[in-house]
């Protein structure tokens, strides 16, 4: 039973159509899973003490990923590898915070929008991910490296809107009260700026989740050179989208714009980022960039971030300088490829 992509009520159903029992027990496997992360034994829940049988063959039919560990000892961010059952492998940080930890998730293994500033997009694409390898994700963050866990970013490797039902499905299971229960307005969807994304979502009646876009240059033809997606999606066709989209009352975007030395972080590229952002409400993201093997890019110096930030404070932009995590194990943003774990936890390969 693929547990991990399906919500309380879900189970439910396939526990009344495999086993003849009703939602006592559906509700005692998911409360077991997802609240008190039990794998592998659940007779002994009170449901199950009068029929053990079925809480032993329910613990057989549950699937789950294997997991490999790899940690930072420098700043405390985590990066784990989830080898999937075809070879492939996806990797997951954990970034710590003061009284909170978010994790990091993956929605595809490799990606295919081919960012030239992203080792994730240049190591190339495999596949998207299924609803319950993305949900896995949280319940390893949660149960195996023992991490509070309260916010998620779909900030890993893969564009989420290229893998969109796969995503929400994911996010309506996270959700779920009687499970995860992570709120919609602790997870956040970041996109490369897949406008068709943006409207679908705008559809899909999820209120409360939160939207980043990733602009890195409010210029069509330096976007274009930096993200083959503006070919596709421009600048004018994506702010349009965003306009439309229907943010609740407090609601802002998330905009994510990583700093390439000499190619999109002069004050001019600020000013010009402060026009095309003009209308929306916003809260803008800068990053430094993080580097990697072969990429030919290189961050700009702490003075230089400093003055581009300070160009969009002069117009009345919120700005936040986001603290990398996790460089020394390439963790940080942009650094994450497709990998196979080199070791394992012990859980069965879904």
């Amino acid at each position: 039973m693929n547990i991990f992509g399906m919500t309380c009520a879900e189970v439910t159903a396939e526990v009344s159509l495999r086993y003849g029992k009703g939602q006592y027990h559906a509700a005692a496997l998911y409360r077991e899973i997802f609240k008190k992360g039990r794998l592998g034994s659940f007779e002994n829940a009170p449901e199950f003490r009068a029929s053990p049988a079925l809480g032993r063959r329910l613990a057989r039919d549950v699937r789950t990923p294997d997991c490999a560990i790899t940690g930072s000892l420098e700043d405390g961010a985590l990066k784990f590898t989830t080898g999937l059952h075809d070879g492939a492998g996806i990797e997951s940080v954990i970034i710590p915070a003061r009284s909170r930890a978010t994790l990091c998730v993956s929605s595809q293994a490799g990606c295919r929008m081919g960012c030239g500033f992203c080792a994730t997009g240049m190591h190339g694409f495999v596949r998207g991910l299924s609803a319950e390898e993305i949900v896995w994700q949280v319940y390893a963050a949660r149960y195996i490296l023992k991490r509070h866990i309260d916010n998620i970013v779909f900030m890993g490797m893969g564009e989420p809107f290229d893998n969109f039902d796969n995503v929400i499905r994911a996010i309506r299971v996270m959700s779920d009260q009687r499970g995860l229960d992570i709120a919609r307005s602790h997870i956040t969807i970041s996109t490369a700026g897949h406008a068709d994304g943006i409207k679908k979502l705008a559809e899909a009646e999820m209120p409360g989740l939160r939207l980043a876009v990733s602009i890195n240059a409010a210029d069509d033809k330096v976007r274009g050179e930096l993200m083959p997606i503006n070919k596709k999606y421009p600048l004018g066709l994506l702010k349009k989208s965003l306009l439309a989209f229907p943010l609740g009352k407090k609601g802002v975007f998330f905009i994510e714009y990583v700093l390439l030395s000499g190619i999109n972080d002069s004050r001019e590229m600020a000013g010009k980022l402060a026009r095309y952002l003009k209308g929306l409400p916003v809260r803008v993201n800068v990053i430094t960039y993080n580097g990697g093997a072969s990429l030919p890019y290189s961050p700009p110096s702490g003075e230089q971030v400093k003055r581009f930030c300070d160009r969009l404070v002069e117009e009345n932009i919120f700005v936040r300088k986001r603290q990398p995590y996790g460089r020394d194990i390439l963790a940080a943003c942009g650094q994450l490829v497709s990998t196979r774990p080199s070791g394992h936890s012990g859980f069965a390969a879904i």
